[in-house]
């Protein structure tokens, strides 16, 4: 068994996935605008990467989750980078806003960032 798929709920799906794949890097694994659907993948991942799914949360439990975990200041994923601070000034120079500057914790070092789609996304170092 491996993981194949998880998802994360966006407010407009399209809009993730421009930012997801522009700003953040990412690939696109599967995009068919027509139904909403995006799924993206880890950069130059290959056959058999994890897809993250850009849910629309047009559900109104999807909505409810997702608006719950924003205004609890909650990051709703982490994904790693080999360099925290790197990525932070990458992604500040884009203009995307941070919680606060990266911090080193018994974790190691994260850092969160707003993605402008109703979440919260927390970078870690690898």
């Amino acid at each position: 068994m491996r993981l194949k798929m998880c998802s994360i709920h966006v407010q407009d799906p399209a809009t993730a996935h421009t930012f997801y794949t522009e700003t953040l890097g990412f690939e696109t694994l599967m995009a068919m605008p027509e139904y909403n659907l995006f799924i993206i993948k880890d950069p130059g991942a290959g056959e058999g990467a994890v897809g993250l799914l850009l849910e629309p949360s047009d559900n109104p439990i999807g909505s409810d989750y997702m608006n719950a975990v924003y205004d609890a200041g909650l990051p709703a994923i982490v994904f790693g980078v080999p360099d925290v601070r790197a990525e932070y000034d990458r992604l500040v120079g884009a203009g995307v806003k941070f919680q606060a500057d990266p911090a080193e914790g018994p974790m190691g070092v994260t850092a969160v960032f707003d993605d402008g789609c109703g979440n919260f996304i927390q970078l870690h170092q690898d």
